[in-house]
């Protein structure tokens, strides 16, 4: 049973990676057009760092001291600001325009993040499902069991 259970483990850790993606990746959209923050200056688009990480159950030690790869959880270890430099916009009439007449946008690709947030989406979905599987798995084993 206790493998049923680290499948839903691995997959559980995929999902709130995910979800963390997903909303870091809403954050980019929604501040496309804000060219003025509080630490000055426009917004910094931002992307997740994710990073495999080995399970420290006992089985998982047992695993890696016979050899056997060990399970990896999916982690966020870091929320990056993207270093680029700002989209500059010729617009005099803005409040935040400079001397010039340019507005520094930020360095937001709506369509780059749309991509992302789709991929996110459909790697949410298919450890949804992965988790969907496991359940019934467990509950076949169950039945077998039963009779």
């Amino acid at each position: 049973m206790s493998d049923f259970f680290d499948s839903l483990d691995v997959s559980a850790s995929a999902l709130s990676a995910e979800r963390m993606r997903m909303n870091v990746t809403s954050s980019n959209l929604a501040n496309a057009q804000t060219t003025r923050t509080p630490e000055g200056g426009p917004y910094r688009r931002k992307d997740v760092v994710f990073e495999a990480t080995p399970t420290r159950d006992f089985a998982s030690v047992l695993a890696s001291q016979l050899g056997e790869s060990p399970l990896h959880h999916v982690q966020v270890t870091d929320v990056i600001s993207d270093p680029g430099a700002p989209r500059m916009v010729h617009d005099p009439n803005h409040p935040d325009s400079n001397e010039e007449g340019m507005v520094a946008y930020p360095n937001v690709n709506t369509m780059e993040e749309m991509v992302n947030l789709m991929n996110a989406s459909r790697t949410y979905e298919a450890n949804v499902t992965a988790i969907n599987v496991s359940k019934g798995m467990m509950g076949k084993a169950l039945e077998i069991g039963r009779k």
